[in-house]
């Protein structure tokens, strides 16, 4: 089953996370299908390069948001 999920990237006590479509079996920071955007909790910017096209395909083919990007795609005010 394929999750578009968070991937956490940058340094300690700095985290950056990638939004990315990955197979659910697969690590949390380890192979994905796609990048589909990023998520910077310390950014005056929130979200950046998201790829709502992209998005709404994975989702179209059968793939699962996790709770926490539902959660935040619901903050952010982004529709799919």
């Amino acid at each position: 089953m394929v999750k578009i999920r968070l991937q956490r990237g940058g340094r300690t006590h700095r985290p950056v996370y990638t939004i990315v479509a990955a197979n659910s079996r697969a690590a949390r920071d380890g192979k994905f299908l796609e990048k589909l955007g990023q998520y910077d909790p310390n950014a005056t910017e929130v979200l950046k390069d998201i790829k709502l096209e992209e998005i709404k395909a994975w989702v179209g083919k059968g793939a699962q948001l996790t709770d926490t990007v539902k959660s935040l795609f619901k903050k952010q005010g982004v529709k799919l």
